[in-house]
């Protein structure tokens, strides 16, 4: 099973991951990381580095940032088609540029959710 960690107190983020739970299929654990210690457990990432990027344990491998949207594509039949799009070295060079931009935007608009001892 593949477990997605996400911020659920991100407005954006929280939409997304919506969008993508309706159209998942049963092999996908959707894991809110918004002060949630097991997640940090299971990742060995800290608070802040959970809502900084997206994470994904597939494989017992712990995988983030631009990478994560390629295994939520891959398990979402509705997606597939941009797996196989993105997986392409050249397009997801393209991607994570892209992802590092908006992942650093919606850290900064949600960064209130670390109290002063996480930051």
């Amino acid at each position: 099973m593949v477990k997605i960690f996400f911020n659920n107190s991100c407005n954006i983020c929280r939409a997304e991951i919506n969008h993508y739970k309706k159209h998942s299929e049963k092999n996908i654990e959707w894991i809110d990381v918004t002060n949630n210690e097991k997640a940090q457990k299971m990742t060995s990432k800290s608070y802040k580095e959970l809502l900084r990027r997206m994470h994904v344990i597939q494989d017992d491998k712990v995988i983030d940032g631009a990478e994560s949207f390629l295994i939520i594509w891959k398990n979402v039949p509705k997606y597939n088609f941009l797996y196989k799009i993105f997986k392409i070295k050249p397009l997801f060079f393209l991607l994570n540029i892209f992802y590092e931009i908006a992942a650093y935007f919606l850290f900064v608009k949600n960064k209130h959710l670390l109290s002063d001892e996480k930051k």
